[in-house]
């Protein structure tokens, strides 16, 4: 039974005398744990959260009193916690997110990448997870956030966390639509603000900026993925398909959170800012058409296709003489104006 390090330096370790009774040594052990002295649970421990794979102390994960994890690891036993098949404690929460949760156990301090879209999401997990001095710092930086004029891009894209600025919002709103009503120089004549912003510049234009009054992004975004399937030497007999294994995003960060949001896994590529490109996303799904449905709603259309194949025989890779294993890649390409 390993000792925790807040258990080292007290008399017999925190614990319980080896001489007390059976009874009083499970009144004792409980009163040891809610004290903060020995466990029954490893040094190190590993946390599975949502799928992603954590390896830390005990120390860290109990460093804040009276939050779940702290109750978790020093209020009950490991068998009273829930464990996936390879005996890791398990958290049915986003395990992309808890990294920042764990990084503020260790040392109490709230450190976030220069452009990180997740704010609100982090303050709900810090909630969940009882940390109420996270959840406020979050809170302060998100009000602190809404306060400053959104940030122009090089490219003229908008950050995607921050709303427009005054000045483009007033360009978006006397942009006249087409086949409006109000004929006459009323309609012909060019609107100040449209032409020109606060500061006498001009403003930019929406194939520049926004597409048009829906606010949305032109750009592109690849899908690609790998498929294999098996054909017998009888021509006419059903070729076996594998399952795609998954289906990766290229494209601009922004543009893909977008168009996937949740269904987006970031964990190979996650501190990427808005505005730089990324080939290293991939959907939590595996079903293409329920990637062009999500694509399609967004207003985007492709533009391109691609693939390569190549064949290879069945025994090679284990499987019948006469049958040929065939592996594909694909690429499509998705514009939206």
């Amino acid at each position: 039974m390993a000792l925790a390090d807040s258990a080292r330096g007290l008399p017999n370790g925190g614990g319980v005398s080896p001489a007390a009774g059976s009874g009083a040594a499970g009144s004792g052990a409980a009163a040891a744990a809610a004290a903060g002295g020995w466990s029954s649970f490893p040094e190190i421990v590993e946390l599975n959260v949502g799928g992603q794979v954590y390896v830390t102390r005990r120390c860290t994960v109990v460093s804040v009193r009276d939050s779940l994890l702290w109750r978790m690891f020093s209020q009950q036993q490991p068998s009273e916690l829930p464990r996936d098949s390879k005996g890791r404690f398990f958290l049915d929460r986003d395990g992309f997110l808890f990294r920042y949760i764990l990084d503020y156990l260790r040392d109490l301090q709230l450190v976030l990448p220069e452009h990180f879209p997740e704010r609100s999401r982090l303050q709900r997990e810090a909630e969940y997870f009882q940390l109420p001095d996270l959840a406020r710092r979050l809170a302060q930086a998100r009000v602190a956030a809404a306060a400053r004029p959104a940030a122009l891009h090089r490219d003229g894209s908008l950050c995607a966390d921050e709303p427009p600025p005054p000045a483009l919002l007033g360009y978006l709103e006397a942009e006249p639509l087409e086949g409006g009503g109000g004929g006459g120089a009323a309609a012909s004549a060019p609107s100040p603000t449209a032409s020109r912003s606060p500061s006498g510049g001009p403003l930019l234009t929406p194939s520049q900026s926004l597409d048009g009054a829906a606010g949305r992004r032109s750009g592109y975004i690849t899908i690609g993925y790998r498929g294999s399937y098996t054909i017998g030497r009888e021509a006419q007999a059903d070729a076996k398909f594998r399952r795609v294994a998954r289906i990766t995003v290229c494209g601009k960060t922004a543009l893909a959170k977008e168009v996937f949001g949740e269904t987006l896994n970031e964990s190979r590529d996650p501190d990427r800012p808005p505005e730089r490109y990324t080939a290293r996303y991939y959907l939590k799904f595996n079903f293409l058409e329920q990637a062009f449905d999500r694509l399609s709603e967004a207003g985007f259309r492709m533009a391109a296709c691609s693939s390569t194949g190549t064949c290879a025989f069945a025994p090679e890779q284990g499987g019948p003489a006469d049958d040929k294993i065939w592996t594909s890649y694909t690429e499509y390409v998705f514009c939206r104006d």
